[in-house]
């Protein structure tokens, strides 16, 4: 506490001033927390003083609240540009970075509980300085940091307001900023370095070296691999609810049940539920594999029942189950850009709203995903993955776009995969009008990506169609497959000393791991197919390198 006092003190966070009748007072209180590693050993003890923001007046003592983050996508989009060009990866927190944040409004609070001037017992703290818990706290510190990048000359990305760049005819230093912990990377690690001297001359901060815990994620950089996991979390969520020694499953969901909405009788602690499910929807960041189940249970939060407590918790012994699997970023030959996406039409039992799910690479590395399900009902299945195949392509255009701005070019065409005929004939030709008058106008913004050519619709067959796990609950078999298609694996087996480049061999990811793009390429290459298939089933390493470069071509 005292710590917290002299850093307020020093950084003259407030001015005494006699009290006024006339003075609204925002209320304040120490918080306190034991802060710990990834590993569970103890960092720090921290105390925190923190305003009482709830008794704000809006347009009095507070007008705008609104701050960025980075978006989950756009992290994991520069893991891979920093993977694929060796960048260093470098990572540091602000100390108390609240405290930085210029206020404009008047904002008055008594003196800290313990801390108060005895000369002055009936003073009160105007503050100059953003305090934790104010409402407008989070958005001053950003124009403070933005501030002092813009002179620095760095750019703030339009595509994503918390990505700030910097590039030179032969360099680039890319930020990532959440609140205070900020990630840095770019092709000059020299550049690098000052960036972090000068953000340390302007803010106090912790040089965390290179990354390795962000958010509650570990990295792990393993040559031309990084893993993200989330295993400490996840051991968190187990002990949070009483469930650290239960039995693992191998699969999330029951192929066969189906959840209702007001089935069954009424969960106990609804506010318990909520809090599981924020819980498991923050671990959806390492494992989009569970992101269909997750959305699904997300949909009951209003009114859980006690069938949808007993479909949480089989999520969670699954994920006891699989507490070591992460996602794997690694370096790729090439830079693509190509999504899958599917549709489980009308299969929601209360409204009959259909599912969408897609999931997007860039190269070899899965960068996003959904799994939502549609806002209308769908009167076809073409609909409801016509529905799907638009979403698709918005989250691709803004991928496009924000490499654009980076002034990194991908090759060749971005590609949608989808299993559907009927939709890639409705997006590619304007002439089903009887069958597609019902359709809102901005789901055809996709035929102008295809007019224009910057998008392909491709056919791929139902079996490989990988966003499939997106959309339903699937038996074991198929699951375990296309979870390995969505680069989630073992981290101990892709740690594991004799893996070259890190690579999962013998795990049941291993042929597709392997071929250099993705088995559904077949279709495009029936040449290739035999080769495949045997390669598949043990052949010689040299057919095996001939499939490879035929899919690859």
């Amino acid at each position: 506490m005292v710590d917290e006092y002299n850093a307020l003190m020093l950084n003259r966070t407030w001015t005494l001033i006699p009290n006024s009748q006339n003075h609204k007072l925002v209320g304040n209180r120490w918080v306190y927390k034991i802060k710990e590693n990834h590993d569970g050993t103890i960092n720090k003890y921290k105390a925190r003083l923190v305003t009482k923001g709830f008794l704000q007046t809006p347009s009095v003592d507070f007008n705008e609240t609104f701050s960025p983050v980075v978006k989950a996508a756009t992290i994991r989009i520069i893991l891979t540009l920093a993977v694929n060009s060796n960048w260093i990866l470098r990572q540091v927190d602000i100390n108390n970075a609240f405290l930085n944040g210029d206020l404009t409004e008047e904002v008055y609070m008594p003196q800290p509980e313990g801390f108060e001037n005895k000369s002055k017992p009936n003073y009160i703290c105007k503050l100059n300085k953003a305090l934790y818990g104010l409402r407008q706290a989070p958005r001053a510190w950003f124009d403070k940091l933005k501030s002092a990048l813009y002179s620095w000359d760095f750019e703030n990305s339009k595509y994503d307001t918390s990505l700030f760049f910097r590039r030179t005819k032969s360099d680039i230093i890319i930020m990532l900023i959440y609140v205070d912990d900020i990630i840095i990377t770019g092709s000059s690690s020299k550049d690098v370095e000052e960036v972090i001297v000068k953000l340390s001359k302007t803010f106090a901060l912790k040089d965390l070296g290179s990354l390795n815990f962000f958010l509650g994620i570990q990295v792990t950089r393993n040559q031309d691999t990084i893993l993200l996991s989330q295993t400490k979390y996840v051991q968190d969520l187990l002990i949070k609810v009483e469930m650290a020694n239960c039995k693992g499953i191998d699969t999330p969901f029951s192929t066969s049940e189906k959840l209702k909405r007001n089935e069954g009788a009424k969960f106990h602690d609804p506010t318990f539920y909520r809090s599981v499910i924020g819980s498991l929807q923050y671990a959806v960041l390492t494992r989009p594999e569970l992101a269909f189940y997750v959305s699904k249970l997300s949909q009951f939060m209003s009114n859980p029942r006690q069938s949808h407590w007993i479909a949480c918790k089989t999520v969670l012994r699954y994920l006891k189950n699989t507490m070591n699997m992460c996602l794997r970023i690694k370096k790729s030959e090439y830079f693509d850009l190509i999504a899958y996406t599917d549709a489980d039409w009308a299969s929601d039992p209360d409204d009959r709203r259909s599912i969408s799910g897609y999931c997007v690479y860039l190269g070899n590395n899965l960068v996003a995903w959904s799994s939502r399900k549609q806002g209308v009902v769908a009167r076809s299945t073409a609909e409801s993955e016509y529905r799907a195949m638009a979403l698709c392509s918005a989250e691709i255009t803004w991928i496009s776009s924000l490499l654009t701005e980076l002034e990194l070019k991908i090759q060749g065409t971005p590609m949608i995969l989808s299993d559907s005929t009927s939709a890639a004939a409705i997006a590619a030709n304007p002439v089903y009008h009887s069958r597609t008058k019902h359709f809102e106008i901005d789901l055809h913004f996709i035929r102008d990506k295809v007019m224009k050519g910057e998008i392909e619709i491709t056919y791929v067959a139902s079996k490989d169609q990988t966003a499939d796990v997106l959309t339903k609950p699937l038996p074991y078999y198929k699951f375990d497959y296309f979870r390995s298609k969505l680069n989630v694996f073992d981290k101990t087996l892709c740690l594991r000393e004799g893996v070259e480049n890190g690579s999962c061999e013998n795990s049941t990811a291993d042929s597709d791991d392997k071929l250099a793009c993705h088995l559904s390429y077949t279709h495009l290459f029936p040449e290739c197919a035999e080769d495949l298939l045997s390669w598949q089933n043990g052949a010689t390493e040299e057919s095996k390198q001939i499939s490879m470069q035929g899919l690859r071509f």
